[in-house]
């Protein structure tokens, strides 16, 4: 029976030990030294393989409804071109966006909200009606 008094003074310790532990990992979350400021280490070169990989992926989409399309109707490789060059508008219009929107996250600025989405009480919407 003097194991259960050992069983009382070890979860004892375990329950101080944890303890002290999650105030280590608190303190350490707090420290200011362990995060860089801004972004991680890699975060910058995600951004440029995300907008590659966008840019990429409208060419793709663009020439494969493009040749589908040539291949389906029989016509010379016209639509394929036409579609190549639709693709990459897609896909630097959504580089554009994402790289607004990166920019946006950067500078803690959230995306400008509608007027119309204002609450019923604002006095910049009453003065336009």
């Amino acid at each position: 029976m003097s194991d259960d008094g050992d069983d009382g003074v070890h979860q004892a310790r375990d329950a101080e030990r944890l303890k002290a532990l999650e105030e280590r990992l608190a303190q350490a979350r707090r420290d200011d030294r362990l995060t860089p400021p801004g972004m991680d280490k890699f975060a910058h070169a995600n951004q440029a393989w995300r907008m590659v990989i966008e840019l990429v992926a409208g060419l793709a989409v663009g020439f494969g409804v493009g040749f589908g399309l040539d291949r389906l109707l029989g016509t010379t490789p016209i639509l394929l071109v036409i579609f190549i060059f639709l693709g990459f508008a897609a896909g630097v219009k959504t580089m554009l966006r994402t790289a607004a929107e990166m920019g946006r996250a950067a500078t803690g600025t959230g995306p400008a909200k509608p007027a119309d989405d204002r609450p019923a009480g604002d006095p910049a919407k009453d003065e336009r009606d």
